[in-house]
């Protein structure tokens, strides 16, 4: 099937942008005629390759003729209402704009308007088109931001020109995104109620119980500079935490689908406000939840006033790490008892027998005073978390023990794209590039496009005459 025709109702001509459009192909084909110049027969790469350096001029030229046909009016308009007070004012001037697509670039004379009581310049085209203040578009910016928040951004430009054609600096993905960043918020970010309520439900579809809500909270620690100027001294680095949550569903046969993930530079105040926004989205009637972390008290007591009806589980492996580091200065490294010993430990937790995993640590008599120490830390341990293990319990029940969702989370958000060799963030930027590496996750990043580009809109007006 071909193209349906152009329908422009309104106004312009269908014969004149076609016209226009022919002469545009006319003037393309000429130039991949070359190839076949004195008998040559080009390969499919080359035809490729030409096709590809000269796609950009044909259609950014099929782009500027339907644009003119079909908002021949706006480019000629005379007069206009001011957008903020509506009084009508007299084109000023026409303004020249270039514009960079991923299908080619063209250039637009708008008319401009100036408001002498609002003290503001106007392009009314620039509303209508949704045209952005900078020269690369927004389906530009989209697909540029998505891909430096995948890659360094030298690394992300380059190899963005070379598969779309359209040449963008590492600059300017590095401000795009931070751009985009700033005005993500958490409510953007995570999904809306509706949208959680639906990936529930498909995961209760395979399940005969109601389906398990996990939620795992971490920190992360990430490599951070303070601001300076161009010039200036940016001061030593320092690590510090970035906080996340994860929540995903348990479905049929373990499978997992992903409800929210968010991880931001930040205080643990400033955590437990997050953690309960998207509470409040959940549907605490429809789900079974299981809280999972390591021994950090700050998370325990965030997630249990947040999910109070949640299930709280010490992560196995945390557990487990703990014991084996306490074997090690008990019996030395890599002996055999310290294996069997810990093994031993970790299987009389795993079925719940925590009075005698104490009774056996208060009756051991340490040789040195660093392993006697360690003892009294495992015993504060398990007894601050004694509420917290009930694994063989929990396995019966269905619920996970291990908190390894979060630190993938953590893993694939926050360490694959920061923690790399020689970089450093300064926390703003930082938490932007975190804000938009969880929309991608959490199938949102169309929504805070959205909102960034409706957001550019008032910058569009100038606030004094030029």
């Amino acid at each position: 099937m071909g193209l349906p025709a152009l329908q422009f109702e309104v106004h312009g001509s269908v014969e004149n942008a076609r016209s226009l459009v022919h002469e545009a192909v006319d003037i393309w084909f000429d130039q991949v005629a070359t190839l076949f110049k004195d008998g040559q027969e080009p390969t499919i790469s080359e035809l490729s390759h030409q096709f590809s350096d000269t796609r950009g001029d044909l259609m950014g030229a099929v782009m500027q003729s339907m644009v003119e046909k079909a908002y021949h009016h706006h480019l000629h308009q005379e007069y206009a209402p001011c957008p903020e007070c509506a009084r009508i004012f007299k084109r000023k001037r026409f303004d020249s704009k270039t514009l960079s697509t991923l299908h080619g670039e063209f250039t637009l004379d708008r008319p401009y308007f100036f408001c002498t009581r609002c003290k503001i310049g106007f392009h009314p085209l620039d509303d209508v088109l949704v045209i952005a203040p900078e020269r690369h578009q927004h389906d530009v910016q989209k697909k540029a931001v998505k891909s430096a928040s995948r890659m360094p951004f030298e690394e992300s430009a380059e190899e963005f020109s070379s598969l779309t054609g359209v040449e963008i600096g590492n600059h300017f993905q590095h401000d795009t995104l931070n751009a985009v960043g700033d005005v993500s918020t958490l409510e953007l970010v995570i999904p809306d109620r509706s949208e959680i309520e639906r990936r529930i439900d498909v995961a209760a579809k395979s399940t005969k119980s109601k389906p398990i809500l996990v939620v795992g909270t971490d920190g992360a620690h990430m490599p951070t500079r303070p601001k300076a100027g161009r010039k200036g001294k940016r001061g030593p680095g320092e690590w510090k935490e970035a906080k996340g949550f994860r929540l995903y569903v348990v479905g049929d046969k373990g499978r997992t689908i992903q409800i929210a993930s968010w991880h931001q530079i930040q205080e643990a105040e400033s955590f437990k406000k997050d953690l309960a926004v998207i509470a409040e989205r959940i549907p605490h009637d429809r789900v079974r939840v299981a809280l999972l972390a390591d021994g950090a008290e700050y998370l325990w007591s965030t997630m249990t006033e947040c999910f109070p009806t949640g299930r709280p589980i010490l992560d196995f492996y945390h557990c487990a790490e703990y014991v084996h580091d306490v074997a090690k200065i008990l019996f030395g490294e890599g002996e055999l008892k310290t294996k069997q010993w810990a093994e031993a430990i970790m299987s009389m937790l795993s079925f719940s027998e925590m009075d005698d995993v104490l009774s056996i640590l208060r009756d051991m008599e340490p040789k040195t005073p660093i392993a006697s120490e360690k003892i009294r830390k495992m015993i504060g341990y398990l007894e601050k978390n004694q509420g917290r293990i009930h694994y063989e319990t929990d396995k019966d029940d269905g619920y996970p023990i291990g908190s390894g969702g979060i630190e993938s989370s953590h893993k694939y958000v926050c360490h694959t794209r920061m923690k790399r060799s020689g970089a450093w963030w300064v926390k703003e930027s930082g938490n932007s590039m975190l804000r938009v590496r969880c929309a991608v996750v959490n199938g949102t990043y169309d929504r805070i496009f959205e909102h960034y580009a409706t957001q550019s809109r008032r910058s569009r007006l100038r606030l004094v005459d030029k």
